[in-house]
């Protein structure tokens, strides 16, 4: 593991990453999803796609990456820029799994793969509306301190930062951001998937002029059982771009 300090709007922050296939020249940018971190996208391409230079990094606020300021998908895309600048790399492929997949789309790669990818917005369920509505209610009376109460469990535990920041990115509609993209996509999606469904796939991709869907089976984590075949398609269709 290694790390590098970048300056983002007069802030530091440490990106902790891991090198696989130091050697080679083409670069593959591997980015996980909210809540997660770089070990996850490692354990499952890892021994995958030698013929690139793989980069995974803990985005901030994550894994052993710091953040202390509060966040857009816009800012964390400009702190993975940053980064690769001071690497001196050009990204080929950039892959992301859910949130990584709008970080990933925003650096407009040559070739972009997205593992379920969040970006198009899932109606919340009216348990959860009532939920809403009831912090809202405790908040007015002053009873903020009860937040972990009402969050969902992909916000509970965070720094007032990263709750902030998941208050941004998580109602955040992405379409324009992938119409406007005009590379190779690959969409991976698991069948299975209740966070990101296979609706939201298929509509990602009329938005995309070159881009191609794999449902697979399986969960939101559907990739860990189908590194395989993901990379031999990325293999496949990506040299070509």
């Amino acid at each position: 593991m290694a790390s590098r300090e970048i300056t983002y709007k007069e802030k530091h922050f440490e990106v902790s990453y891991e090198l696989i296939n130091p050697s080679q020249k083409e670069v593959l940018l591997i980015l996980h999803g909210w809540g997660s971190n770089k070990e996850i996208m490692m354990q499952a391409f890892g021994k995958t796609l030698p013929e690139y230079k793989h980069i995974y990094l803990d985005l901030p606020g994550f894994g052993k990456s710091s953040n202390e300021m509060i966040l857009t998908t816009g800012d964390y895309a400009k702190i993975v820029k940053l980064f690769l600048k001071t690497m001196g790399v050009e990204v080929k492929i950039a892959m992301g799994h859910s949130f990584g997949g709008k970080v990933s789309t925003l650096l407009k790669p040559p070739c972009l793969v997205l593992l379920s990818s969040s970006g198009i917005l899932v109606p919340k369920p009216l348990s959860v509306q009532m939920k809403i509505k009831l912090f809202k209610l405790f908040r007015s009376l002053g009873f903020e301190s009860i937040r972990n109460l009402f969050v969902s469990a992909d916000a509970k535990g965070m720094s007032q930062e990263m709750y902030e920041t998941f208050k941004n990115v998580v109602n955040e509609p992405f379409e324009e951001n992938f119409a406007v993209y005009s590379g190779k996509g690959l969409l991976f999606w698991g069948k299975e998937d209740t966070a990101t469904p296979l609706w939201t796939a298929e509509k990602i991709i009329t938005l995309m002029p070159d881009g191609k869907l794999y449902p697979l089976d399986g969960d939101h984590f559907f990739f860990l059982k189908h590194s395989t075949f993901i990379s031999q398609t990325i293999s496949n269709t990506c040299k070509e771009h």
